[in-house]
């Protein structure tokens, strides 16, 4: 699928994305300046998230260690909320920049509200891949998708562009439902370069007769961006921030200005100069074992980075509320949640409505994952 309706991805001409997240922290100023500094320094695209967390996580979930000492994770995402009528402000400011807006839903609430400011696309952050529920939701909208595809195995990647009713044709175009670009992706923050196999752009492109780009988490600028280029990545993301040293959740791993400036300026030279040339020069510069780790063998595989992080990262369903032994799960008693630091995971998503209706066969307490022996 060469063109992903109004966004033009294609292989060799990648689309940038400068990754602002929740970096601004609510602060419209700092945004506008954030969007700014990211159009400067080449991005074409900017992405937020719109954060809810009682979308994302159980209040039980646990705790983070911050600088300031010690904190709920779930206390910790109430700080990224901000209102709708922020987004709407820093997509016009985008827009009238010639930037492309991006942000990625959690849950329905924030997808809903991110459909009234009418996005042209839309993004799949890599936990909620497995989100069956959320994924149909946003099919309906008929938009293009970007979906991320960390912490995942091939199945999960078939089962999430089912969810979103893609269905390949002979042509390679989606029939009968929406254009999807699949972003490889490791979750774990930062990533080693070598652990992104980049080989395996092109086996998911074969693979799902989708374009293929990267979510870029490591620290360098220029190594996975270029090597990605030359596998033919269709878009190429990367976190941005104004400096290291601010606040913002994932400013310790985001490129501020001059770096990303420098991951445009590496990648455009890239495509001047051709891949077997590229190549070469970073085999001199960085050495060839180094450049066959990163580039890996293809395989979709989870990277060592992300193994610990499988099924907690990803959504599973959890009991809002202590449900008694013999008690019926009502569908409002399901969750469906990250699992994270110190809950058991449960059932994937894609269980919820055969979960719903079941008499619990032992007490599941609340915040814990629902399983096949709870009922």
């Amino acid at each position: 699928m060469k063109i992903l309706r109004e966004c033009d991805l294609r292989a060799g001409n990648p689309l940038l994305i400068a990754e602002l997240g929740t970096s601004h922290g609510g602060d419209i100023v700092k945004a506008r300046e954030m969007i700014a500094a990211a159009g400067e320094a080449g991005a074409g695209c900017v992405k937020f998230q719109m954060v809810f967390a009682d979308e994302i996580l159980h209040p039980d979930t646990g705790e983070v260690a911050l600088p300031g000492g010690k904190i709920r994770l779930y206390d910790r995402f109430k700080q990224l909320e901000s209102p709708v009528e922020f987004f709407a402000e820093v997509k016009e400011y985008a827009e009238a920049r010639g930037l492309l807006f991006l942000c990625t839903p959690f849950g329905l609430k924030s997808a809903d509200l991110l459909r009234q400011l009418n996005p042209k696309i839309v993004k799949i952050a890599s936990p909620e891949l497995n989100y069956t529920r959320l994924l149909e939701h946003i099919s309906q909208w008929g938009l293009p998708v970007l979906l991320s595809s960390g912490v995942s195995l091939l199945g999960d990647i078939e089962e999430a562009l089912a969810a979103l009713h893609f269905h390949e044709n002979e042509t390679g175009q989606a029939a009968d439902g929406v254009p999807v670009c699949l972003l490889h992706c490791v979750t774990s923050y930062p990533a080693p370069e070598t652990d992104y196999n980049l080989r395996v752009l092109k086996n998911l492109s074969g693979i799902f007769g989708v374009p293929a780009g990267v979510s870029d988490h490591s620290m360098d600028p220029e190594l996975v961006p270029v090597l990605a280029l030359g596998q033919g990545a269709a878009v190429i993301e990367k976190h941005f921030c104004l400096s290291r040293g601010d606040s913002g959740l994932d400013d310790p791993i985001a490129l501020p200005p001059p770096l990303f400036a420098r991951m445009v300026q590496a990648v455009r030279a890239a495509q001047k100069a051709g891949p077997e040339e590229t190549l070469a020069a970073l085999i001199r510069e960085r050495g060839g074992e180094t450049i066959e780790r990163i580039l890996g063998t293809g395989v979709k595989r989870l990277a060592p980075s992300e193994r610990a992080n499988y099924r907690r990262t990803n959504r599973s369903l959890h009991a809002l509320r202590d449900i008694a032994e013999g008690e019926i799960i009502g569908a409002d008693d399901i969750g469906v949640f990250r699992t994270e630091k110190i809950l058991r995971p449960g059932l994937p998503p894609r269980w919820e409505t055969l979960v719903a209706g079941r008499k619990a066969r032992s007490f599941i307490p609340r915040g814990e994952g629902i399983r096949f022996q709870d009922i």
